[in-house]
């Protein structure tokens, strides 16, 4: 080997003498890509006309609020939970009832379809996220098949599968979010970090799937590396608890809802770029909303935050007589799945 030659101690130095070059260099590249800023990028991206979106159908069927819902990949079946204590699975064409749960517990806080489509998770006040084989057998007893994968000190906030049916991601109130094998039931990777309760989290949508972003009680959204359990990002932009965090579809970007009223949108790669921010009327969350406002994502771009503008951004309205708790987009049907305190869910379209 070159270093054979080297006592040990000048072989760090040199090598921490390379690795702090190399550390000044990525700075130099990045500096040289971030040549304008994000407004002046936005004053050249065409204004979006009226967008206008209207109630399509209307899923009624919890007797309480509904804090949770998630599409399946066939982008026709969706499911949801509520405080009620039910999972319903959904057939968003018909309105119609395809499958229906009753948890031990009320306030199911989180739900998520398997991506075959075959599977539903769900969990919430049990601690517990329990996954649910689907069949085509309606009379078939659903609760005789549940498996229960995870197990938390808190109540369980979030969950979501990965790019497979044999892995599960989930959050929980004790402030630590969890990866789990399906099958067995056993802890793969946990990710300590946040300080308080983690409200939310979104897997990044890629094929490998190898990194999430979570939110919670503690202010912060932080990005984890499945693989090592670390923190790979953490950002502190809000003043109270981030309630929704969502990749852009890219993966490049994600934005935080929170209590604080406020929308940023974080440029996940550097975390130094100037943040385009979103204010609401309201607090911006999962389950505090009273007004949505979805401003145009369009290019990566935003208006300036100091000067909003309806006008400038695409905007859409949604107001409820009760806190609005969930809100989802399926993707390329330009539908929005929306539940609220009304007890029932809307599927929203243009």
């Amino acid at each position: 080997m070159a270093t054979d030659g080297l006592h040990e101690n000048e072989t760090l130095a040199s090598l921490k003498s390379e690795a702090e070059s190399l550390k000044g260099k990525l700075e130099e590249e990045r500096a040289k890509l971030h040549d304008v800023e994000l407004h002046q990028v936005a004053e050249r991206v065409e204004a979006l006309g009226q967008f206008v979106m209207k109630t399509r159908r209307t899923l009624k069927g919890h007797g309480n609020k509904v804090l949770c819902m998630d599409w399946c990949k066939d982008k026709r079946r969706i499911v949801s939970s509520s405080q009620d204590g039910k999972v319903i699975v959904w057939d968003s064409f018909t309105t119609n009832k395809e499958h229906a749960v009753t948890m031990p517990c009320t306030w199911v806080m989180a739900c998520a379809y398997a991506p075959s489509g075959c599977a539903i998770a769900c969990g919430g006040l049990d601690n517990k996220c329990s996954v649910y084989p689907l069949t085509f057998d309606k009379n078939e007893n659903m609760a005789a098949k549940k498996k229960s994968v995870a197990m938390h000190t808190n109540y369980l906030s979030a969950c979501s599968f990965t790019n497979s049916d044999m892995q599960i991601l989930t959050a929980s109130g004790d402030g630590t979010c969890a990866l789990w094998d399906v099958e067995s039931g056993q802890l793969l990777q946990s990710f300590h970090g946040h300080g308080a309760d983690v409200l939310c989290l979104d897997l990044a949508p890629s094929e490998t799937g190898n990194t999430f972003v979570s939110g919670g009680c503690d202010k912060k959204a932080m990005v984890w590396d499945m693989r090592s359990g670390q923190c790979i990002q953490a950002f502190e932009t809000h003043e109270s608890d981030i309630n929704s965090v969502r990749y852009y579809p890219s993966g490049d970007a994600f934005a935080s809802g929170s209590d604080d009223a406020t929308l940023p949108s974080i440029p996940r790669r550097v975390s130094s770029l100037e943040l385009p921010v979103w204010t609401s009327p309201s607090a911006v969350a999962c389950c505090l909303l009273d007004t949505m406002i979805i401003p145009s994502m369009s290019g990566m771009s935003s208006r300036d935050p100091e000067s909003p503008s309806c006008s400038d951004m695409k905007t859409v309205l949604v107001l409820y007589e009760f806190p609005l708790m969930g809100l989802l987009f399926a993707q390329d049907h330009g539908i929005i799945h929306s539940g609220s305190g009304l007890n029932h869910s809307e599927l929203i379209g243009t």
